[in-house]
């Protein structure tokens, strides 16, 4: 699991403030000063904060590497990348609060979910328990370059990464790596993760276009049958559990979603609670294919 969990919580916080697109003609030095002080005391904290949380009864090594792509269906891996991908986005929209040019902000707030999350590999990459994943890089860069490529070309984000989730009864059979509770197993059992690429129909439309601007086709990536990163074979307080029998298998989604960053209000405060969870796929009916050629109808899928 590594550390996408403090990650994620990091994304979060810094989501609910990506509603502010007051865009300015000129540049306010006073909240880019802001700005810059809260993002460089949230990098500190948040370094200084895995080291103490994370890393501390962890014996460190020399720098390595270690290759993790096998593991969890590559799940984690689209995790990194949605991380990536939002924290760019966030570091975006405030620099544009800030009155920086659509240029500078794009290049230097888009990559903000890249520096941070590269701090964190290479912290991993001094643990004896982890290493510097390459996998999880080309994952970072993937988010970030998704957020910059689609600015750059239309000044937008047509194309969205999102989330959703639901429990799942594997978290019962090993709490310790899928969560013991509601909030560990939403960041931690992957089986009950899915990852959706969300397009915005309308905005692949004339301007005069009748389709509603605030629904999107969405094509969801999830897996089942989890239990450990490798196998299902596992140790727990010195008893050895086998559950190889259990299937491990990716599926894939085609749904419908609503973008909530594209329904605007005449209220500030529900504008921004809109963006603010404008990364979780709304839940819709939806059509699931899994590795094994099966297709299934899901009423009702989150």
């Amino acid at each position: 699991m590594k550390v996408i969990k403090y990650i994620l919580l990091l994304l979060i916080s810094l989501n609910f403030f990506s509603p502010l697109k007051a865009q300015l003609d000129t540049l306010n030095k006073k909240r880019l000063t802001t700005v810059i002080a809260s993002e460089a005391t949230i990098y500190s904290g948040t370094m200084v904060g895995l080291s103490q949380l994370w890393y501390k009864d962890v014996p460190t090594t020399s720098f390595h590497t270690f290759n993790d792509n096998q593991e969890w269906l590559q799940m984690d891996k689209i995790g990194h990348a949605v991380t990536s991908y939002y924290v760019g986005m966030a570091g975006y929209e405030v620099l544009k609060w800030s009155g920086v040019s659509e240029k500078k902000a794009t290049w230097y707030g888009g990559t903000l979910g890249l520096f941070l999350l590269t701090s964190v590999e290479v912290l991993d990459g001094y643990s004896a328990d982890w290493g510097f994943s390459t996998g999880d890089m080309v994952a970072n860069v993937s988010g970030t370059g998704l957020f910059i490529a689609q600015q750059l070309a239309w000044k937008e984000q047509r194309v969205l990464l999102k989330y959703s989730f639901h429990t799942t009864d594997y978290a019962a059979v090993r709490p310790n790596v899928l969560g013991s509770n509601l909030s560990e197993q939403v960041l931690k059992d992957y089986n009950g993760q899915t990852y959706w690429l969300s397009a915005n129909i309308a905005s692949f439309l004339k301007n005069d276009a009748k389709f509603p601007k605030w629904l999107n086709l969405a094509i969801g990536y999830g897996a089942d049958g989890m239990l450990g990163g490798h196998d299902n074979v596992f140790v727990t307080d010195g008893v050895y559990y086998d559950y190889s029998t259990t299937e491990r298998k990716r599926q894939f989604y085609l749904s419908l979603d609503i973008d909530l960053t594209r329904i605007k209000t005449k209220s500030k405060f529900a504008n921004t609670v809109l963006g603010a969870f404008g990364f979780v796929k709304f839940p819709f009916p939806a059509l699931e294919f899994n590795q094994n050629g099966q297709t299934k109808f899901k009423g009702f899928y989150f």
